[in-house]
């Protein structure tokens, strides 16, 4: 905010020295999570993540630049709330929530509900957000994450996120959210929703590649105009839900 001249604070507290900040993990039941000073390069590096939330594994290395990857945060860049910022999408995609902790204690805000805006989110002046949280999978998680951008650690051109949860051969729960084609993330929950309780198809996966590239929000601009960033939601949401059937296919 202050590099982009949104902000002018008159003090600046630095959280990097708080103890016990720096983790990601997974719960017993299947839970992620990622506290606030864990850095995008400790995500890209995990073995973790693998395979257990493949769609964070795929956005991890998309992340920037690897100088930017070295000392920015999940955490960090779910806050800062930038519409074409790459882990706001993953993590509506994936239900995922913040957890705020204040002078009254810690509350949960879903992504969803804590990305207000373009650089505007749901803390409240005296809280910071100390961890997120990705709920249990439904059943086996898959997923990926695409990004178009004009060079390495340019803004995003277009990205998609896609979460699934696959219990045996239907899909248990879907989510897909939009990067960089809105005034914020956008969650596609009509193209989530048509692949939900039904089995993965090449009919289902082009209706839910539609319904994501209709729920995009685009202006053209130096980058590309608002149709050809339209095809690229739909051309990504197809790619990723091909690639997750052909693994299904090969496995059986």
């Amino acid at each position: 905010m202050m590099k982009l001249r949104f902000a002018s604070p008159e003090m600046l507290v630095d959280i990097n020295e708080i103890p016990d900040l720096d983790y990601h993990r997974v719960d017993d039941d299947g839970t992620i999570r990622v506290g606030a000073v864990c850095r995008h390069a400790d995500l890209e590096r995990s073995s973790l993540l693998d395979t257990r939330q493949p769609t964070m594994a795929a956005a991890a290395p998309l992340v920037a630049d690897p100088i930017v990857r070295m000392r920015g945060t999940l955490v960090g860049s779910v806050c800062h709330a930038d519409p074409q910022g790459d882990w706001a999408s993953v993590m509506t995609a994936l239900d995922a929530s913040i957890i705020a902790q204040g002078p009254n204690g810690r509350r949960s805000i879903a992504v969803r509900d804590f990305v207000l805006g373009p650089f505007q989110n749901a803390l409240a002046f005296d809280e910071i957000a100390v961890e997120a949280v990705v709920p249990t999978p439904r059943g086996m998680p898959a997923g990926g994450y695409l990004k178009l951008e004009r060079r390495v650690g340019d803004y995003a051109t277009v990205g998609v996120a896609v979460a699934i949860d696959r219990v045996g051969s239907q899909v248990g729960r879907a989510g897909i959210a939009l990067t960089a084609v809105g005034p914020a993330t956008i969650a596609a929950d009509a193209a989530a929703q048509k692949l939900t309780g039904r089995p993965l198809t090449a009919d289902n996966i082009g209706e839910a590649a539609e319904l994501a590239a209709e729920a995009a929000q685009p202006k053209s601009d130096h980058r590309g105009s608002a149709d050809f960033k339209r095809q690229m939601v739909r051309v990504f949401t197809s790619r990723i839900l091909t690639g997750l059937l052909r693994s299904e296919e090969e496995a059986a």
